[in-house]
């Protein structure tokens, strides 16, 4: 079996990557409680968190000038 890393996050679908955080917050938890639902959102805000901002143009699609 292998064993995922958090450093091959960056090479996962955002869906895949949050499912390999919120098992390795699972397995770090000292004592293992809450529903899997909770490590999964915990994992999610993680995520978002470190996600690079994304740039945004204009909302009418006109350039700046």
């Amino acid at each position: 079996m292998k064993h995922e890393s958090i450093s091959d996050e960056s090479q996962a679908s955002p869906e895949e990557r949050i499912r390999m955080r919120a098992y390795y917050l699972w397995e770090q938890a000292a004592d293992p409680k809450g529903t899997p639902d909770e490590y999964w959102e915990q994992a999610r805000q993680a995520i978002d968190s470190e996600a690079p901002p994304v740039e945004s143009g204009s909302v009418n699609g006109a350039q700046k000038k």
